[in-house]
Formats: structure tokens, sequence, C-alpha cells
């Protein structure tokens, strides 16, 4: 394993967490009836449609014929989406920092919807320490397809080698592997940290 010079982040439950449930908590008060919708309604293998590129006047036209009695819920989703975040995952903004101010290029590859990514970019000033990010939506690939981490190699301009790609989902790391990257499957800041101890880009700190 070669030493690592670059680091390319996940966005979402990596770096900040994200959850459906965070807004529609606010507004369905009985638990079984939570379930039902954002298992059944507003789903993330519907949002993921954005992600993929699908514009979201379309997928909210479609959602609110297929389920017209939810119409009002569902006309919730775009307006307060930024409701779906709860903010940073613990420890991790001051980690990306961290690294940053060490000298390390670091970069996101992400499933995104552009028009999601729009809204919540300017919320997030921590992406002006990332050198570029490849935004799913935008290139209408999303992980795990090869493709995407085949396109953010090339325009990171990167060894892809001596890369630690960092997410939270198996099969995107998994993916990234095949394609040549290094890999670590994210679950909290701590196992991260260690790792990145272990690996020698950052140094144990003792009190």
């Amino acid at each position: 394993m070669q030493p690592v010079n670059a680091i390319i982040f996940d966005v979402g439950n990596v770096l900040y967490q994200w959850d459906i449930r965070h807004l529609y908590a606010k507004l369905i008060d009985d638990p079984a009836t939570l379930d039902h919708f954002v298992t059944t309604v507003v789903t993330p293998e519907w949002h993921f449609e954005h992600d993929a590129g699908r514009p979201l006047a379309d997928m909210v036209a479609e959602r609110t014929a297929a389920f017209p009695d939810h119409a009002e819920l569902i006309g919730h989703y775009v307006p307060r989406w930024l409701e779906t975040i709860s903010g940073p995952v613990p420890g991790m903004l001051d980690l990306a920092e961290k690294l940053a101010l060490l000298g390390y290029p670091i970069y996101g590859i992400t499933n995104f919807g552009v028009e999601f990514w729009d809204m919540f970019r300017p919320t997030a000033p921590i992406f002006d320490l990332f050198q570029d990010i490849v935004v799913s939506g935008a290139e209408k690939l999303v992980k795990p397809d090869p493709a995407i981490y085949r396109l953010a190699i090339a325009r990171f301009a990167i060894d892809p080698a001596r890369a630690l790609f960092i997410d939270d989902r198996q099969d995107n790391i998994d993916s990234a592997i095949a394609c040549g990257l290094q890999g670590h499957v994210f679950r909290d800041h701590a196992t991260l940290e260690a790792e990145l101890i272990a690996r020698g880009v950052l140094e144990i700190v003792t009190t």
C-alpha cells in the first residue's frame, strides 16, 4: 500500500448527516405514519433519482400524481430540503480542515442532485478548502458506477494509488478500489482518525 498524498471525501453521512426523516419528523407526529411515508412516498430511492440527474420538477409532479393524498407533504420536500441535513457529522469538518492545513489536497465525490447541491453548497464553507468536487447530478453518473471514479481521477489529476477515498457505503468503496483508489468505509470520526494515523497521514497527539 502506497503512502497517501490526497484525500477524497463523500459528503452525505460522512461530512454531513442526511436523512429524509430529519424533515418529516417535524411534519408527521405519529411514528408509524412517518415510517410509512419515508418508506413508501418520499423515499431515499426516489430522492436518488435527482442524484442521477433527474429534474426535481418532474419528480415532484410524478410523485404527487401517484400519491395525491400526500400532495401537501410532498410539496414541502424541495423548499425545505435543507432540513433533511441535521448538521455536520461530529468531528468531521475539523478533520477535513486539519488535513487541508497539513497540506493534503482534499476532494469530493458525492451522489448529490444539482439543484439540491446549489441550495446546500453556500451553507457549507468547508468546501472552500476542497480542490474540486465531482457531483453526480452534474455528471449524470452515480456511485458506485466505475465511470464516476475514472472521471474524478482524471479531473483531479491524481495518482489513484496514493489517494484515499472515504465513503460510508461498502459498495462505493469496493468500486473505488477496483478503479485503483485506496478506500476506507466510514463509520465515525474516531475510527477514521485512527486509520489516518495508522497510514501515517496524521500523527498521534499526546498531552
